[in-house]
């Protein structure tokens, strides 16, 4: 079954953008005509983080690329993703790579690693975007790149396509959609094990400020490690229970990494809700069956009688605490792309292990876009990046500017966007006109790709990646779906 939702690209004027969200009952502040920075554009306007003054309002996301080697150092792939981030004009690269602390966590075989043997890797990724952003606009003026450190926890594909989880709790939805074994004991981390991956997570953020790395980013977003731990409220002992246990893994990496790389700033990507895990299906998406589980003891930023619902009670106190534990910014996403991509990343075209969506994506930006100015208005203090823009296509530069204006997020951040427009927030800053060719459609081969052990790039949009012989592949891989 095909959505028959309208497609954004069939939107010709604002005002017609503004008319489908009144159509949806969407309050999503759009402005009329996007300014340049010579115009006073909100998105001109430097940020400080911490320490740091970043100099304009664009953000790029970590990317998860499928294309290091297989020893964690940078291809020609992961080298010219990061060419684009320098050439972007975004003065914020947040974490630029997802790279894993060690190898065992990585999400797959061929993920960047944050690890003594790959220093020169990361130095090499660090150079390539500088030199580009020297480049392109004559100075480091005002740029702030950040290396993301993670472990994927249950999605660990270190090897080859299978997973080799590894838990902070078993959970009874996610055992059944991805064929976890409830009793299986040795997959769940001890909590010596943990200690053990703290130290990593400490080295490698050592690493990073070596290499010359502003900050890191410790990841706790997607359904990712950290963030699992966000919701082991099953889980005894000190990292589960509470919300000072459950966020415990976190919190304590933080503070070990102030402590011992003081010229180094931290950020958490977090995912500050999530719903019930959907079932993979060519159909509307469906949620798995939770009425059992009912209180809701698996979520996070959700409500335990109706985990369909949001609850950001503990997003939002979590947020304070990072403030106080001198975290410099906290990129705000939700929920996982393995379990609820519509929710996590809006799009038209589901991507093959998805489904159809169940819901206006426009529902879904306008979702999170909400949940982060809530976040922002109860922690004023802290900064924020948002996310979940790329799905608005022609109008992102409209919310984005919008969204700064009002004050209801600090800076926005591209993700898919970028891989098929990396200089979009340079265009809207200097003014110029619109490459609407190169505008992410939201095909969502970017992941698809990667599902199926292919590099992750815009196949559809960026000319390098069509003419690859994996595009051919990619196209055979959809039609079997």
């Amino acid at each position: 079954m095909q959505n028959t939702y309208p497609k954004i690209a069939q939107l010709k004027s604002i005002e017609q953008f503004r008319a489908r969200l009144a159509d949806l009952g969407i309050d999503l502040p759009a402005d009329d005509r996007v300014l340049s920075a010579s115009e006073g554009s909100p998105l001109a306007a430097p940020v400080r983080l911490g320490d740091f003054e970043v100099g304009n309002r664009w953000c790029i996301h970590p990317m998860e690329g499928w294309d290091a080697n297989p020893d964690g150092s940078p291809t020609r792939f992961t080298l010219r993703r990061w060419r684009h981030f320098g050439l972007s004009g975004a003065k914020l690269i947040w974490g630029g790579e997802a790279a894993a602390v060690v190898p065992e966590g990585r999400a797959n075989p061929n993920q960047t690693l944050a690890t003594l043997e790959n220093r020169a890797g990361l130095a090499a990724l660090l150079q390539e975007l500088q030199s580009a952003h020297r480049e392109e606009f004559g100075s480091l003026d005002g740029l702030c790149v950040g290396l993301q450190l993670t472990h994927s926890g249950r999605f660990c594909r270190p090897r080859d396509k299978r997973l080799e989880p590894r838990l902070a709790y078993h959970h009874p939805l996610l055992d059944e959609k991805f064929h976890i074994d409830p009793h299986d004991v040795s997959l769940i981390l001890t909590d010596l094990e943990i200690e053990r991956l703290i130290d990593a997570f400490v080295a490698a953020a050592r690493l990073a400020q070596e290499v010359g790395f502003d900050f890191v980013d410790v990841k706790a977003c997607h359904g990712y490690l950290l963030h699992e731990f966000l919701s082991a409220h099953t889980r005894p002992g000190k990292f589960g229970g509470d919300l000072t246990g459950r966020s415990r893994l976190l919190t304590t990496v933080i503070e070990r990494v102030r402590n011992e790389c003081p010229l180094l700033g931290v950020g958490v990507r977090l995912s500050v809700f999530d719903t019930v895990p959907y079932r993979t299906s060519p159909e509307v998406g469906q949620p798995l069956d939770y009425a059992a589980h009912v209180p809701y003891q698996f979520g996070f930023g959700v409500s335990p009688s109706d985990p369909m619902e949001l609850d950001l009670t503990e997003p939002i106190e979590l947020i304070r605490r990072l403030h106080a534990l001198g975290v410099i910014a906290v990129n705000v996403s939700c929920g996982s792309p393995y379990y609820c991509p519509h929710i996590q990343r809006p799009a038209i075209f589901p991507p093959s292990d998805g489904y159809q969506p169940p819901e206006d994506p426009l529902v879904g930006v306008a979702r999170q876009i909400a949940a982060a100015r809530d976040c922002k208005a109860a922690v004023p203090e802290m900064s924020l990046i948002g996310t979940g823009y790329t799905y608005l296509q022609e109008y992102l530069p409209h919310v984005a500017q919008a969204a700064v204006r009002a004050g209801w997020i600090d800076s926005v951040g591209l993700g898919r966007m970028v891989l098929s427009y990396p200089q979009l927030p340079a265009d809207t800053l200097q003014g110029r006109a619109w490459s609407r060719k190169q505008v992410c459609r939201t095909f969502s081969d970017c992941t698809t790709a990667p599902r199926n052990g292919l590099v992750s790039g815009c196949y559809p949009l960026d000319p390098y990646y069509k003419a690859l012989p994996e595009a051919d592949q990619l196209r055979g891989f959809k039609q079997d779906v």
